[in-house]
């Protein structure tokens, strides 16, 4: 019933959105008086404001057909390395630039696309051949194709990993941000654990709950005030027969993203309160920024009801990775394991997804690897989605990421 609620709410937000926007268009022709006195143009932006708020939106294009190295504008192109059920790996290949250090960047599976990642993808490809895990939209999945958990996750991200270091140099780089790094550190300890010979050369994760005990959030006490049956009965629905994935349970990407525009509502109300006085004073370039914005973050996808309840369950009730009770398909996921991975730690002054000493703590855990292969960075006054993507991300954090890469690689 929530998901065909939400999908009729859709249905009719979509029809009033483009007679929002036709609306908004013929008060703005020059042709119409009313364009140029009275409250045309107040109407106008106020109808433009809300027609894109009520938009459909589908899955964005990462849209990066050019980079510059030395100073040459080189073409970019995408290509699918490996097709699976519920993801694919996706290089960005730079015509004719040959070498560089491999990266796999694992987007986060947390209701965004991984074209959330577009200007951590951006600003990687002058410095290295980049691939990333394009996650897929779990309603687009027929049930045929099979469950999808944490277990999964990291075995996608082994497997993927093969995939890089068959294409060239055995032991590529790997890049995790928020929400697979916990994943993306089992992979890498049971990779350690196997003498794996496409193990990485270097693990860096982003903001990541490793363990959430430390600087806990708002995001950490919604996990750990309710019991694990709450977000079953509640946050859980069928995807409905318009989809492929018909049947399937998932958490809805649209409670997702309720749920992170309300933590910081206050805020998102004035950006849209800007974009409106932008539009009426005739700045249509700030104004689209902000719609750039919007139309990336309110594109959503759905999860899988098992990878969501597991990972709750897993990283934010029982702390299972920081205690040593992890394990992955009944085997112990060890952080002793990893010896030969160099691990870099990056996180947010002010985070407020992920808290201070979250990320920290997986260098903590790594205690058989040298001091020399670990290293710890907080971007000062930067919050989340600073950390990826941005000014800050570009000129500060993404440098301390390539030396970190170069001393390795």
């Amino acid at each position: 019933m929530l998901y065909d609620a939400y999908e009729l709410q859709k249905s009719m937000l979509a029809g009033a959105s483009a007679w929002a926007n036709f609306s908004a268009g013929l008060l703005n022709n020059p042709a119409n008086p009313f364009a140029y006195f009275g409250g045309g143009p107040i109407v106008a932006s106020a109808l433009e404001v809300f027609a894109h708020a009520a938009a459909p939106r589908g899955k964005p294009q990462f849209a990066l057909d050019f980079t510059t190295i030395d100073g040459r504008q080189i073409e970019v192109h995408e290509e699918v390395v490996l097709r699976k059920p519920f993801g694919q790996l996706k290089r960005f290949v730079r015509e004719g630039v040959e070498g560089g250090p491999k990266l796999l960047i694992v987007a986060p599976m947390s209701g965004h696309y991984a074209t959330l990642l577009r200007g951590t993808v951006g600003r990687m490809l002058p410095f290295a051949d980049v691939y990333i895990t394009d996650w897929r939209d779990a309603r687009n999945v027929p049930l045929a194709d099979g469950c999808f958990d944490l277990d999964d996750y990291i075995d996608y991200v082994v497997e993927f990993l093969a995939a890089i270091g068959a294409e060239g140099d055995a032991r590529p780089h790997v890049l995790a941000v928020c929400q697979p790094s916990v994943p993306v550190y089992a992979a890498v300890a049971l990779m350690n654990a196997d003498q794996h010979p496409n193990r990485p050369r270097t693990l860096t994760m982003m903001g990541g709950p490793i363990d959430t005990r430390q600087a806990p959030t708002a995001v950490n006490t919604l996990a750990t005030e309710r019991p694990h049956s709450w977000f079953e009965q509640n946050v859980i629905a069928t995807v409905p027969a318009t989809y492929a994935g018909a049947g399937r349970r998932v958490y809805p990407g649209f409670l997702q993203l309720a749920g992170f525009m309300t933590m910081n509502l206050g805020n998102h109300m004035i950006s849209h309160w800007e974009m409106f006085k932008h539009l009426v004073k005739g700045d249509g370039e700030s104004a689209d920024a902000t719609m750039r914005f919007y139309d990336e973050y309110r594109s959503v996808c759905d999860m899988t009801a098992e990878f969501y309840l597991q990972t709750i369950h897993t990283v934010f009730q029982d702390h299972s990775l920081p205690k040593g009770t992890m394990t992955h398909r009944g085997r112990p996921v060890d952080p002793a394991a990893i010896t030969d991975t160099a691990i870099l730690a990056i996180e947010g002054e002010k985070d407020d997804i992920s808290g201070l000493g979250q990320t920290r703590a997986a260098l903590d855990l790594a205690t058989a690897l040298p001091a020399d292969m670990k290293h710890y960075h907080m971007a000062t006054n930067v919050g989340h989605y600073g950390i990826f993507n941005g000014s800050k991300w570009r000129d500060q954090i993404a440098p301390v990421l390539e030396q970190w890469i170069a001393r390795f690689d």
